[in-house]
């Protein structure tokens, strides 16, 4: 139950409640609603009602059923492996980890099948191995733990900002310097709650280094380096410099792409680590994938 504020006078009642329960997103809050799920001062109420300060907001979120995450035998494009880690190339398209309307198809149910019983169970049942992950659309290295010994090593290397983690991208524009650094922080964006955006007052520091491989008449074909690694940072620093990622649909705002993809070209291409039992460096490269090189080759 929440008593409605000041601060969400004359909010629509399903934007409401979206700013205020980070977890629900504001379709599944218009279906409760619609369900006749949610109350205002003990009546049922419509998605468009305009809350007054004092409102009493009521509802009851129905009981989480954990669906069953079944191996599958998808095709892995393995770049590493031993009894520890496993390193793959993750293609286009692929989610990481099943979550709501993703829940088969995921690299971890080809995990499942590929590495049976053995990956790490930190996470949970839904997100076994998984200790990073990268966007549906981003391609490239991703590494996995086998063991939970592995997974807290890595989780430690990640959080002290020692993983190698290199990316390949295009982005709108010519850049005119060769390189710099963008060490701007980012947070949730307090508009639009499925995006990250800069944010000075509630964002976390963030900082990517980017050095220009290639520039083309209207682009620019970009490495970045993660210092550190926020939701998006890529995606958010370049957008913030006004050079967001070509196919970027997020973040591109009304910038026109000319080509036809499935999203932002961003490829994780060099993965390093220390190997969690035997404290050697592991350096992995994971090759650009077809469109990108087809799109580099157009563009030259």
């Amino acid at each position: 139950m929440f008593e409605a504020s000041a601060g969400e006078e004359d909010e629509r009642l399903d934007k409401c409640l979206a700013l205020l329960t980070d977890s629900l997103s504001r379709s599944y809050i218009q279906k409760m609603i619609l369900e006749g799920n949610v109350k205002v001062n003990g009546i049922a109420a419509k998605a468009s009602y305009k809350v007054k300060q004092e409102d009493l907001i009521e509802f009851e979120l129905p009981t989480a059923v954990e669906p069953e995450i079944l191996p599958e035998n998808i095709p892995l494009d393995i770049l590493y492996e031993d009894a520890d880690v496993i390193v793959v190339n993750k293609p286009k398209g692929m989610v990481v980890h099943p979550a709501a309307g993703h829940y088969s198809g995921t690299l971890v149910n080809a995990l499942m099948y590929h590495c049976g019983g053995s990956l790490s169970g930190i996470n949970g049942v839904m997100r076994p191995g998984i200790v990073h992950r990268i966007d549906m659309d981003t391609t490239g290295s991703l590494i996995v733990c086998k063991n939970d010994a592995a997974h807290r090593s890595v989780a430690e290397q990640l959080k002290e900002h020692s993983v190698t983690r290199r990316y390949e991208a295009i982005c709108y524009g010519v850049l005119k310097e060769d390189q710099g650094i963008i060490d701007r922080p980012i947070g949730r964006d307090p508009a639009e709650r499925k995006k990250m955006a800069v944010n000075e007052r509630n964002g976390k520091r963030a900082v990517t280094h980017y050095r220009v491989l290639r520039r083309f008449r209207e682009y620019s074909y970009i490495e970045c380096t993660l210092e550190t690694g926020r939701t998006h940072q890529i995606r958010v620093h370049m957008a913030s410099i006004g050079h967001p990622l070509l196919g970027d649909d997020l973040y591109a705002g009304s910038r026109k792409c000319h080509y036809r993809l499935q999203g932002q070209t961003l490829h994780a291409r060099i993965l390093g680590f220390r190997h969690p039992a035997t404290g050697e460096y592991i350096e992995v490269n994971a090759p650009l994938p077809d469109y990108f090189i087809h799109l580099l080759d157009t563009m030259a």
